[in-house]
C-alpha cells in the first residue's frame, strides 16, 4: 500500500491506558494518524490523590511488545525481578518456589509509571495527539464516526477509518458491537474481590526479601505482595466480598490478621493495616469474553476491551500486550491492509485470549516463560491431565505386579531367571499402552510442574 494513502488513514484509539498507549506506539510507526480519547485526565500531571500504586508482573510476553517499539530496556530498569515464589505459611515458615531457571523471572512494574512511559512514549511521535478527558459518546463504525465529550462539555463527532476499542473491561466500544448481529459476549464476576495494602520501607531498606513474589496461601483467600522500587511492597488481598463484609472495626481487622497472616503485621504495622484496609472498598473482578475482536476493517477490540480477565494468573496485561504485537505482526504480513488484518487477527486471538480466560483460573505458570499460544496450552493442559491419570493407574498396577511377583520370587528356587520377565512386561506395557517415547519429555515437565 502507497506510504501516501496510509498517511491519510487516521485511527481513533479508544483508552489512553496501558493497551491503548502501547497500540498508539505500533500504529504511529506505520505513519497512520492517531488520535488517542482518555476520558480521565492525564495521570502525568494529575494532581488528585489515587489511592495506593497498583503493581504488574511483567512476563515475556510482555517484554516481547515492548522490545518492538523500543521501550524495554527503559521498562526492564525500572522494575525489580522477581525469580521465585516466596510462601508463607501460617506458622510463619517462608518456602521459595523459583519459577524456572535462573534466567528466568517475572518483573514486578509500577501500573502508575508503566502508563506515564508508554503516553509520553506515544506523545513522542508527531502523527499522535492525546485528548485527555474526553469521553465517548457514540460509535458509528460503519459510518467511520464516533462522538466524543471533551472538558467543555460540547459533543463532538469526530471521522476516521479504524476505531481501536481499547478502553477496559467495561468497554464502550465493545457495548457498540454488542448491538452488531452475531456478536457473542458474556462475562462474569467471581465471588473473591480483591483489596490493595502496602508494606513500608523498614530501616530505610526492604522489610522482606526483595525479589520474590511473595504469596500467603489461606484456603478460600490469599495475600500476595510485589515488590517496588522505592522498597515498599504493594500488597494485594483476595478475599470473598462475603468475608471483607465481616470486617468493619479496626479491631476485627487486626483480629483478622493476626488469625490468618500474624507475620505481616509487624511488616504493615497496625496503624497503617487498618488505615489502608479503610481507604477503599475491596473491588470486583470480571471475566469478559466476547467474539468477535473485529468488525469488518472499521473497528477492533484490544486487552480487557476483548478479553477481560481474573488476574490469578498475571497475565491480563501481557495478553494485552500481545495483542498489540500480534496486530502488528499482522500488519507487516499484510502490508498494512486493514481488510485483510483484523479478520485474521480475530481468528488468531479469540482461542488464545478465551484460553488465557481459563488459564488465569489454573495458575498454569508453565506457559509464563515463551510465547506458546493460550489455547495450546489449554490443550496440553488437558493433555497432561490425561497422562497424569495414566501414570497414577500405571504406578498402582506396577505396585501389584511387583508384589505378586515377589510373592513368587520368594517361593522359587530360580528367582534370577524370572527377574528379568516381570520388567519385561513393564517395559513393553510402558512404550505400547501408556507412555509412548516421545512423551517422555513432557513427563518430566509434568513432574516438575507437580512439585511445584
Amino acid at each position: 500500500m502507497d506510504s501516501s494513502v496510509i498517511q491519510r488513514k487516521k485511527v481513533a484509539v479508544i483508552g489512553g491506558g496501558l493497551v491503548g498507549s502501547l497500540q498508539a506506539c505500533f500504529l504511529a510507526k506505520r505513519n497512520f494518524q492517531i488520535d488517542v480519547y482518555e476520558a480521565r485526565e492525564d495521570t502525568r500531571v494529575a494532581t488528585f490523590t489515587r489511592g495506593r500504586s497498583i503493581n504488574l508482573a511483567l512476563s515475556h510476553r510482555g517484554r516481547q511488545a515492548l522490545k518492538a517499539v523500543g521501550l524495554e530496556d527503559q521498562i526492564v530498569s525500572q522494575g525489580i525481578p522477581m525469580r521465585a515464589r516466596m510462601i508463607h505459611s501460617l506458622s510463619g515458615k517462608k518456602s521459595a518456589i523459583p519459577y524456572g531457571t535462573k534466567s528466568q523471572y517475572i518483573l514486578s512494574v509500577s501500573r502508575e509509571n508503566l502508563n506515564k512511559d508508554l503516553l509520553t512514549a506515544a506523545e513522542k511521535y508527531p502523527n499522535v495527539k492525546m485528548h485527555f478527558n474526553h469521553r465517548l459518546l457514540k460509535c458509528n463504525p460503519e459510518e467511520g464516526m464516533i462522538t466524543v465529550l471533551g472538558s467543555d462539555k460540547v459533543p463532538k463527532d469526530v471521522t476516521c477509518d479504524l476505531i481501536v476499542g481499547c478502553d477496559g473491561a467495561y468497554s464502550t466500544v465493545r457495548s457498540h458491537l454488542m448491538k452488531k448481529p452475531r456478536f457473542d459476549y458474556s462475562q462474569q464476576y467471581i465471588p473473591h474481590g480483591y483489596m490493595e495494602l502496602t508494606i513500608p520501607p523498614k530501616n530505610g531498606d526492604y522489610a522482606m526479601e526483595p525479589n520474590y513474589l511473595h504469596i500467603w496461601p489461606r484456603n478460600t483467600f490469599m495475600m500476595i505482595a510485589l515488590p517496588n522500587m522505592d522498597k515498599s511492597f504493594t500488597c494485594t488481598l483476595f478475599m470473598p466480598f462475603e468475608e471483607f463484609e465481616k470486617l468493619l472495626t479496626s479491631n476485627d481487622v487486626v483480629d483478622f490478621f493476626q488469625k490468618y497472616f500474624p507475620d505481616a503485621i509487624p511488616l504493615i504495622g497496625e496503624k497503617l493495616l487498618v488505615q489502608d484496609f479503610f481507604l477503599l472498598p475491596a473491588q470486583p473482578m470480571i471475566s469478559v469474553k466476547c467474539s468477535s475482536f473485529h468488525l469488518k476493517s472499521h473497528c477492533v477490540l484490544l486487552g480487557d476491551a476483548a478479553h477481560a480477565i481474573v488476574p490469578f494468573f498475571g497475565q491480563g496485561m501481557n495478553a494485552g500486550f500481545e495483542d498489540c504485537l500480534v496486530f502488528d505482526e499482522l500488519m507487516d504480513k499484510f502490508s498494512n491492509d486493514l481488510s485483510l488484518c483484523l479478520p485474521v487477527f480475530s481468528r488468531l486471538r479469540i482461542p488464545d485470549d478465551h484460553a488465557i480466560s481459563d488459564l488465569s483460573m489454573y495458575n498454569y505458570i508453565e506457559v509464563t516463560f515463551s510465547r506458546i499460544r493460550y489455547h495450546e496450552a489449554v490443550q496440553r493442559w488437558h493433555w497432561q491431565k490425561k497422562v497424569i491419570n495414566k501414570g497414577l493407574f500405571f504406578l498402582g498396577s506396577l505396585i501389584a505386579i511387583s508384589s505378586t511377583y515377589l510373592l513368587i520370587h520368594y517361593m522359587s528356587p530360580r528367582p534370577f531367571l524370572r527377574l528379568r520377565r516381570p520388567w519385561n512386561w513393564i517395559a513393553h506395557f510402558w512404550n505400547t499402552t501408556c507412555f509412548p517415547a516421545k512423551a517422555m519429555d513432557s513427563l518430566e515437565q509434568i513432574s516438575n510442574l507437580i512439585s511445584r
